[in-house]
């Protein structure tokens, strides 16, 4: 048969017009991308000024490097990367797996009303704030009137002020992310462990294949890609260790730790008014995570995978 070589494409003011009313569900999200993301990129350039409020942006003295040097010659500057590196770092390790292996265990538990109770409930602290969640905690783990101390005092030991040592933490820290996010980072996987082909599951228990080896051999390799495109999401933000969440949970007494660059950021510049050197740090920060980034989607590819673009 052949082809119909006269059939022409939709022109796009035809394509616009058929999917008007999706196009327009989407200008809430523009418009919000336009203010919030792109908008204050034209800010940035105070970075590279000597920024005064009644001068303003186009009246500022240019001071080049100025804020970047000063930056990398302060000691706290190195001691807010370091924390925020190893926060990072540990979310990375333990949080972000979290939710795949979440998702595992539920794709396991065969009774379809338990597996929802149980999505439900491990899904629910994420739509908690983290003001809400700094306070249960604090609640919890006060030294005089937190129910872990009161079980600690009873079995005899000496209560511990969990949120004022900087081992526990971070211990906590990493147990209330992992407690917030596990059930909503589970649901991309439960999705692409949903698409799967089930003639592959099929195939392997033919083969002799207990759940173990179904796991490793069909379930994993299957969802690689996906993984892959989260760990690349995950790597591109090492440099954001979860301000609302440190800046709920931290205090005096564990500034040495808790104090990373977000919240090094927003004392400078808020509360110091330090509005061109809060800046170029925070432009730092961006520009690290945007190297991150690229590199962890270039090395994605190498080893096979798709990556995220």
């Amino acid at each position: 048969m052949q082809p119909d070589l006269t059939y022409r494409a939709p022109s796009i003011r035809s394509r616009l017009y058929k999917y008007r009313w999706l196009y327009v569900f989407l200008i809430p999200a523009i418009v919000w991308y336009i203010i919030f993301a792109y908008g204050p990129i034209y800010g940035l350039q105070i970075a590279f000024k000597d920024f005064k409020i009644l001068k303003g942006i186009e009246g500022s003295e240019w001071v080049g490097m100025k804020h970047f040097i000063k930056m990398f010659k302060t000691k706290a500057f190195w001691r807010v990367t370091q924390n925020t590196l190893v926060i990072s770092a540990l979310k990375l390790v333990f949080v972000s797996t979290s939710g795949l292996v979440l998702a595992l265990l539920l794709n396991e538990v065969t009774h379809s009303k338990y597996r929802t109770v149980v999505s439900s409930v491990t899904m629910l602290p994420h739509f908690f704030s983290w003001v809400v969640i700094g306070s249960i905690l604090l609640e919890i783990l006060s030294p005089s009137t937190g129910m872990v101390n009161a079980v600690i005092r009873a079995c005899g030991g000496t209560p511990i002020y969990f949120l004022g040592d900087n081992e526990w933490f971070l211990f906590w820290v990493i147990v209330s992310d992992m407690w917030e996010s596990a059930g909503w980072n589970s649901i991309i996987f439960v999705a692409a462990i949903g698409g799967i082909n089930p003639e592959l599951y099929e195939a392997a228990q033919i083969d002799g294949a207990g759940r173990w080896k179904q796991l490793t051999n069909v379930t994993l390799p299957c969802i690689a890609g996906t993984i892959v495109v989260v760990m690349v999401l995950k790597v591109g933000s090492l440099m954001n260790a979860g301000f609302d969440q440190i800046y709920n949970m931290y205090n005096s007494a564990v500034m040495d730790t808790a104090d990373i660059l977000d919240t090094y950021v927003y004392r400078q510049g808020i509360e110091s008014s330090k509005f061109s050197y809060s800046t170029a740090v925070g432009l730092f920060k961006n520009v690290i995570n945007l190297v991150l980034v690229l590199a962890t989607n270039y090395f994605s590819k190498l080893i096979g995978q798709e990556g995220l673009f």
